[in-house]
């Protein structure tokens, strides 16, 4: 199994997909990320693993690309449950 920090995935889903999400635009990215995360909770109740682990992929590349778009790092975003977890 490989390894990646956020960071790195966040740089990767940039180079594979930064300008055409960026054509698509925030709004267009949040709607697809709500659509991703609600395939997430059906592949929670009645998927595999392998179904489950698909959908968890997606969530996280669409998380990265919205803060892409937005200029955030998620690595700093994370950081907060380390230094002041809510």
């Amino acid at each position: 199994m490989t390894r990646m920090d956020i960071a790195a995935f966040q740089e990767l889903m940039e180079q594979l997909y930064g300008t055409k999400d960026r054509e698509r635009g925030v709004p267009a990215t949040v709607a697809w990320l709500c659509e991703e995360v609600g395939e997430l909770a059906q592949a929670v109740r009645k998927g595999t693993k392998d179904e489950q682990l698909h959908e968890f992929g997606d969530v996280l590349a669409w998380l990265a690309s919205l803060a892409n778009q937005m200029d955030v790092s998620l690595e700093q975003a994370a950081a907060r449950y380390i230094t002041n977890p809510p």
